[in-house]
């Protein structure tokens, strides 16, 4: 899968030859346990030991080395759910600080069947005192103690402490899942293309209090890559005519608050999808409060549909009591003041831990360059301004990292001429097709190893 998605990367930009750094996430489900046991008995062998040497060992030889053997650098990345755009950050970085001019960001993800669980159960894992303080919280909340497997557990008292303060209830996630499954249908590589209603979302199975199960993203097999360049590098390799531009990117982390403040809110990233939205747009030159209007388009991380609708006012697109207002006015879709979500969200197109961030960024990418076909937002672009509205997306992790990104047409955009589309033949924004040794031999590095070659599987 990621030599798949990587191939298409490299036939989009047309330059395979010249990727001088890569940062490939690949979460691998050891670190995302919420159980609540501690182990009495810890084993002597490092922590971290295995995951590294996997990762390592499956990113590179499996994916990369497929590509070529070029000796450039390759770092490994495990941040939970936001790996894939903490590869994505890296590398861009790589690129603003003139390091590198073309860096490429892959992520891949095979899960295990069922929900989030551990493959290193002989240690305590990381993420056990986030299900720890949601478990204590639940007596401040009317429905009091909940079931069900630690992730969703977490994000339905989310979505719980929401609804009790400021008036919404389960109906709101229902249509939140419901809208997105319904955006799902257009999406060529979504997982579901059900298009479950609303009312068929709220009789699926319970998962907990809160939620249903088409309210919870699937457990997911994908893959993405995205390609990073210097302005000189697009104009050099006359690229104006699909460059995106990230016109800004933060990271931010848990802060005490997290286990502090006494919000559940709070314990699954509330507040640190605020810093890290508001850092964004001061990045962007925004006044603080200011931007938001700006942004037409949106793919944020609705793990469950409680985290969509709690995310709403963190990134700013509301007030913080309005988040169900948003949702009742239809403001998250087409016709509506932004379109959340168009690619069916992690909900419906699925949730491949390790490629889920950079998956968001190629579904904002595709709607900037107007690509989308039956998934485009209206209203992007005017006579007026070429370049259009922004994109943003949004990709966080619990333990706990966030990932903002603000997206836009770059002022020298110049649609037209031979594109990605040219390259590999078909519009792979809204098309989805295989690619084949055929396209693997247009892509990979002249330094290549056969016996490596006649491993690799498409």
């Amino acid at each position: 899968m990621g030599l798949e998605a990587a191939t298409k990367a490299l036939l989009d930009a047309g330059m395979a030859r010249f990727i001088n750094f890569i940062s490939c996430g690949f979460e691998t489900e050891a670190t995302h346990n919420s159980a609540l046991k501690v182990s009495r008995t810890m084993r002597s062998k490092p922590p971290l030991s295995d995951t590294a040497m996997a990762t390592q060992r499956v990113d590179k030889y499996r994916a990369l080395y497929n590509l070529g053997m070029t000796g450039i650098p390759i770092t490994n990345v495990n941040n939970n759910c936001s790996t894939g755009s903490t590869a994505l950050f890296n590398a861009n970085n790589a690129v603003k600080s003139s390091l590198v001019e073309c860096a490429l960001a892959l992520g891949f993800e095979r899960m295990a069947p069922g929900s989030l669980g551990t493959n290193f159960p002989d240690r305590t894992s990381p993420t056990i005192l986030f299900g720890a303080k949601t478990h204590e919280l639940e007596p401040n909340l009317k429905t009091g103690e909940n079931f069900g497997p630690g992730a969703p557990r977490m994000f339905a008292n989310a979505g719980q402490e929401y609804c009790e303060k400021y008036g919404a209830d389960i109906t709101h996630f229902a249509k939140i899942a419901a809208k997105n499954h319904q955006h799902s249908v257009n999406n060529p590589y979504s997982q579901f293309q059900n298009g479950w209603t609303e009312e068929q979302v709220l009789n699926s199975p319970k998962i907990n209090n809160q939620l249903t199960k088409f309210m919870c993203s699937p457990t997911s097999d994908g893959a993405a890559c995205c390609i990073v360049a210097s302005e000189d590098f697009v104009h050099a390799h006359k690229l104006e005519n699909q460059a995106i531009e990230i016109v800004a990117q933060a990271l931010a982390t848990d802060q005490p608050a997290a286990f502090e403040s006494g919000s559940a809110m709070e314990v699954v990233g509330y507040g640190m999808t605020k810093r890290c939205a508001d850092r964004v747009f001061a990045q962007a030159g925004f006044a603080p409060g200011q931007g938001r209007d700006e942004v037409g388009v949106v793919e944020l991380h609705d793990c469950f549909a409680a985290n969509e609708l709690i995310t709403y006012p963190a990134l700013g697109l509301c007030a913080v009591d309005a988040a169900h207002k948003l949702v009742e006015a239809g403001d998250n879709t087409h016709g509506g003041k932004y379109v959340v979500n168009p690619s069916g969200g992690l909900e419906a197109k699925g949730h491949p831990l390790g490629a889920t961030g950079l998956g968001m960024h190629f579904y904002i990418t595709m709607q900037l360059r107007d690509w989308a076909g039956p998934m485009q937002a209206p209203g992007l672009f005017t006579t007026s301004d070429k370049r259009g509205k922004y994109g943003l997306v949004h990709n966080i992790g619990i333990g706990g990292a966030v990932v903002v990104s603000l997206l836009r047409r770059p002022e020298f955009f110049k649609p037209g001429g031979v594109d990605g589309r040219t390259r590999l033949g078909y519009n792979h924004g809204c098309e989805c097709k295989p690619v084949t040794f055929a396209d693997l031999d247009k892509v990979k590095s002249k330094n290549s190893s056969q016996y490596v070659l006649q491993a690799a599987r498409l």
